[in-house]
């Protein structure tokens, strides 16, 4: 499968962090509230929300919102059947969700976006990767906040259905709960914590609405 040059492949992380990462993720199931991670470890913050994602019972939802203490199922709109219903939703990867805790929803009307792991063949391992873009008039003014990663609990999520293309399987990390879900802990996040703000795309929304209405098939929906 010949992946578009325009999706971002994750950045290769070093296993010699993970036993950092494991004794704080163990100090977070001490606690018995909601509590905001106290992050002091050099590696930066999208490995670790990575290091979660891949490892632990863990899903990620991104929010400018710091104070939220129970997720509740919320009408979402999507192009995708899976994204367009009632639900909440959460992300297995790190970035993904860091991204939408850090766009300023005041000055960005339109997203598209998304995260896959890509298996090649069957002995080749995943790989991660991305696709970011916002509205091209709000691009330029840098619309970004800080905002909240909340680390949710995996049990009542399912997992959008994997997809075979071209010989390789291409699995969504988008997963939805219909039910009521509260956060076991959450991580404050920056624009700087972002590794791909400078690789976000533009888009006109009004042409991609048109363009995912005669083809919702074929995302990004650039041409």
């Amino acid at each position: 499968m010949q992946i578009p040059d325009y999706y971002l492949k994750r950045p290769v992380v070093s296993r010699e962090k993970n036993e950092d990462f494991d004794q704080l993720y163990s100090s977070i199931l001490e606690r018995d509230s909601t509590a905001e991670i106290d992050y002091t470890l050099k590696a930066p913050k999208w490995q670790f929300l990575c290091y979660l994602s891949d490892t632990k019972n863990i899903l990620l939802h991104g929010s400018v919102n710091p104070a939220i203490e129970e997720f509740e199922p919320r009408q979402s709109i999507d192009a995708d059947e899976f994204g367009n219903r009632r639900a909440i939703y959460a992300a297995s990867d790190g970035i993904w969700a860091m991204f939408f805790a850090l766009v300023d929803r005041t000055r960005v009307t339109s997203l598209v976006n998304t995260c896959c792991r890509i298996r090649q063949t069957e002995d080749r391992t995943p790989e991660s990767y991305y696709y970011f873009s916002i509205d091209e008039e709000a691009l330029p003014q840098h619309p970004w906040c800080s905002g909240m990663v909340y680390l949710l609990p995996k049990n009542t999520f399912e997992q959008q259905e994997a997809i075979q293309l071209a010989g390789a399987q291409i699995e969504i990390s988008q997963w939805a709960s219909t039910v009521s879900v509260k956060p076991i802990a959450k991580i404050a996040v920056s624009p700087g914590d972002f590794p791909f703000l400078n690789k976000v795309n533009g888009h006109d929304p009004v042409v991609v609405s048109e363009r995912a209405s005669l083809n919702p098939n074929n995302f990004p929906w650039r041409d």
